[in-house]
């Protein structure tokens, strides 16, 4: 009897050495280089990532916590795996090339409640939680680690205006520059939102994003312990809000829940991806957020969207001379606007604020200088959209009678701007906003806004997203910030996710040491070229021509040029770079191959193979930075010529180039 027993208790205690016992999985990309390793072990869920054999990302744990103490986690038995793959072309609208390839292998980890899905693509490593609740529930917190295997530098894109709580800090413009440095030296006192870039020291560059970002608060990181390991942390829902902020436009958080996201049931997270690129120029070029994106209503017409350029009045203060009318917000000053985009073949002219009664957040109270009806009757007769701006709090007091109100009028779309929040309230605003203003056949640029999290696939009417330290900067921006090596990082970074409203343009240009800040009369830093090579550099379906007619006029070649630059692409190149230093783009529309580079604060010397125009005979129209421009920032020289093996092209410091290939 007592050897049965003792049997017995050793059967039990075997059984549950095996149920205990790791469980290891790997899933590997399809070309092989990259691999994830997931373990579920002492109850805890842990992923790896590894490429070409090289440790990128060190076991890190991942787990969700509920409300009502449930987890998601390695304490809940595993039911089963499943496998999948995909090896694909998508169509893509309004985006930076017309197909996109999708490939990927993909675990999934099905628990009682919920799944944990991973993703393996050769350009990295994404991961999702979907809870299959059949009954409502709240998200009290999540853990999503990035730990590196050691002290590595990061780019780092800090909450740009220091608060004295981390809570605080959730109250932000998404408008950054970079900290360069190792992951030990993180600021305790500040948060930074992603996406984030860590190098490895074999040349690998790691940039952590997110995507599906839907219904759910957005992701920021912290490392309080200065070691090397970022953790995720994400704005608590809020319980109080007042109207307040810039001109009373904004939505202040008083006070917070003591959770971050409900749910009436089932659901899919957004997903956490670990982009892994062995070449910085890959970064340039990648599709990870975008593919990641819930896909739009394939039975939705999107025809209507008409990406294009835009003519912008607030960043060159309504700064026109030379005429018999008073420049300002009113309806001769937009006139003028209009008949500039015409001449030119822009296809837009924007009303930023001050068309509605400043103060009072009601798009309905149009001061008396402006009469909208007018102006989009006016700019429809010349070929050109109106486009109006609107205050977040303004536009979400009736949104579905604003769009409907402007729509019938004529308005094409929506600039908002000022939401300057991404907890699971403000998102779902995103959501409402792109869907509402589809509704009326409307697009919507974001600004204030937090990062592309592939919304602009969901709704492909979101032409674009602020989220950059862009050039209104320069308004006023303290002499020494250093918006040259911006311009050649964040491409790298905060471009990866999603189209970037950097509003470009400047026709008045200064050499870095010569820069000072001017409110009324702005300038950029850099050359003439440099601003035209943006136009190719930067993705920007919605792109703005920041500078005021007058001047535009004053230089019509490059004016003439920028107009023929198109906003969306059929192919895209990264052709060279290097984070922080320059960049190389190549772009097709259609039958032209267009091309462009930036400089950061050194000169550089570009040797460009052209073997990606294929067979036939090119010619081309350069703009290149003239042989003074070191000393005269707008000093420019523009060829023409043939095209055929290689071209040099030499950047000044801080310059730039821009070139279109016709067969």
């Amino acid at each position: 009897m007592m050897r049965n027993l003792i049997f017995a208790i050793a059967a039990s205690l075997f059984c549950m050495s095996l149920y205990a016992a790791p469980k290891n999985y790997e899933l590997v990309s399809p070309d092989g280089t990259l691999k994830a390793e997931i373990t579920l072990a002492d109850g805890n869920i842990r992923y790896s990532v590894l490429k070409n054999g090289s440790l990128i990302l060190a076991p890190s744990q991942v787990a969700m916590n509920l409300a009502d103490g449930t987890a998601y986690d390695g304490n809940v038995k595993l039911q089963k795996t499943m496998k999948a793959s995909v090896d694909g072309m998508l169509a893509a609208q309004f985006y930076k090339k017309a197909q996109v390839p999708e490939k990927y292998n993909q675990l999934t980890l099905r628990f009682k409640t919920f799944d944990l899905v991973f993703r393996a693509y050769d350009a990295g490593v994404a991961y999702r939680f979907v809870s299959r609740s059949k009954t409502p529930f709240k998200v009290v917190s999540e853990t999503a680690q990035f730990a590196f295997p050691a002290d590595w530098n990061m780019y780092v894109p800090y909450v740009k205006d220091p608060k004295p709580t981390l809570e605080e800090q959730f109250y932000n413009s998404f408008e950054n520059l970079y900290v360069h440095g190792p992951l030990s030296s993180w600021d305790a006192g500040r948060i930074a939102f992603v996406p984030l870039m860590v190098e490895s020291p074999e040349g690998y560059k790691v940039n952590i994003m997110e995507s599906a970002l839907m219904d759910y608060p957005g992701m920021y990181l912290y490392n309080g312990d200065a070691d090397s390991s970022l953790e995720a942390m994400f704005a608590p829902y809020p319980k109080e809000i007042r109207q307040g902020g810039h001109n009373n436009l904004q939505g202040e958080v008083q006070s917070r829940e003591d959770y971050i996201a409900a749910y009436e049931g089932a659901v899919s997270f957004p997903w956490r991806i670990v982009n892994v690129s062995v070449q910085d120029k890959d970064m340039l070029d990648n599709d990870l957020v975008w593919l990641l994106g819930e896909p739009a209503d394939s039975q939705t017409d999107w025809s209507w969207v008409k990406p294009g350029k835009v003519a912008w009045e607030w960043w060159n203060n309504w700064h026109i001379t030379g005429v018999d009318f008073k420049a300002g917000v009113n309806n001769d000053t937009y006139k003028y606007y209009i008949d500039f985009a015409s001449k030119y073949g822009i296809e837009y002219v924007i009303l930023d604020e001050g068309w509605a009664v400043k103060g009072k957040a009601d798009l309905f109270n149009v001061v008396p200088e402006i009469d909208i009806k007018e102006l989009c009757d006016y700019a429809a007769q010349r070929n050109v959209g109106i486009v109006l701006w609107a205050g977040y709090w303004a536009f979400d007091k009736d949104m579905e009678k604003i769009c409907s109100h402007y729509a019938q009028m004529g308005v094409k779309g929506w600039k908002i701007d000022f939401m300057d929040r991404d907890d699971q309230m403000m998102v779902d605003f995103y959501t409402r906003a792109a869907a509402m203003a589809a509704k009326y056949h409307q697009f919507v640029d974001f600004h204030g806004a937090y990062k592309p999290c592939g919304l602009n696939r969901t709704y492909p009417n979101v032409l674009n997203y602020e989220g950059v330290h862009g050039l209104e900067q320069m308004k006023w921006s303290k002499v020494g910030t250093d918006q040259l090596t911006y311009d050649v990082t964040f491409p790298y970074i905060r471009m990866a996710a999603g189209p970037v409203d950097y509003t470009q343009g400047a026709m008045r240009n200064y050499n870095y040491t010569w820069y000072k800040p001017c409110y009324v009369d702005p300038v950029s830093q850099g050359t003439r070229c440099h601003q035209l090579g943006m136009y190719v550099v930067f993705e920007s379906p919605f792109n703005m021509l920041c500078d005021s007619p007058q001047h535009y006029e004053q230089e019509a070649e490059c004016t003439g040029f920028i107009a023929k630059i198109p906003t969306v692409w059929d192919e895209t190149i990264a052709l060279d770079g290097k984070v922080g230093e320059y960049i190389v783009m190549a772009r097709r529309h259609g039958d032209k191959w267009y091309v462009g580079g930036i400089a950061g604060q050194k000169a550089r010397t570009v040797t460009l193979d052209l073997s990606f125009l294929g067979e036939g005979n090119w010619n081309v129209e350069l703009f290149k930075d003239g042989i003074n421009a070191t000393r005269h920032a707008e000093d420019y020289k523009r060829t023409l010529g043939s095209a055929e093996g290689t071209m040099t092209v030499e950047m000044a410091p801080g310059g730039g180039f821009a070139a279109i290939f016709t067969k």
